[in-house]
């Protein structure tokens, strides 16, 4: 196993600004070797966050197309959302697949833990794989309906030509998904 050097320490910490979603900490680093660095990072929610895939049947993912405030346009994504306090990651993931799908899930489990620009952000996103869908509806916090597609898990080439799917953890999740989908089919059962 590879050594690595001893993580920085941190000689101090403060808060440079904070918004509605976010804070910047700036800190300063003394390394193993001596050497003294500035950085920033972006605090997101001390909660967590999850990003369904969810399959309305084994061959099919649903998407949503919600407005992203960063590219001022509308993307095409997976469904999406904040852990509230007192939440574990199965009923958020059920909760926003309700609010922003309409639809509910009997069996959710996680796939993967992905993170955002682990250098500037320590925001990471748990990724959870929702089957047996059923029809139920929950108000949300979204300011607009948002459209709900179906597309072909196996179709990820085609979606990757589009210009408007093309958020990176999306992608990761979807392709994780459709590897351990197919694992799962091809892998003998003892009966």
């Amino acid at each position: 196993m590879p050594t690595y050097p001893e993580k920085p320490r941190i000689l101090s910490r403060r808060e440079v600004t904070r918004s509605q979603l976010f804070k910047v900490e700036a800190l300063e680093l003394r390394f193993s070797n001596g050497a003294e660095r500035s950085f920033e990072r972006l605090m997101g929610s001390d909660h967590g966050a999850v990003m369904i895939v969810a399959m309305p049947d084994p061959e099919h993912v649903l998407l949503i197309r919600e407005y992203a405030a960063g590219f001022d346009d509308y993307v095409l994504t997976l469904p999406k959302g904040l852990v509230d306090p007192g939440e574990d990651i199965v009923s958020a993931a059920n909760r926003e697949l309700m609010e922003e799908c309409g639809f509910g899930a009997h069996d959710i489990e996680p796939l993967v833990e992905l993170s955002l620009a682990p250098n500037y952000m320590s925001h990471r996103m748990q990724v959870m794989l929702a089957t047996d869908l059923y029809p139920q509806r929950l108000v949300g916090d979204e300011p607009e309906a948002l459209i709900v597609e179906t597309h072909a898990l196996d179709e990820l080439p085609a979606l990757l030509a589009r210009d408007d799917f093309h958020e990176a953890r999306a992608i990761a999740a979807l392709y994780i998904a459709r590897d351990r989908l197919r694992s799962e089919i091809s892998r003998p059962r003892i009966w």
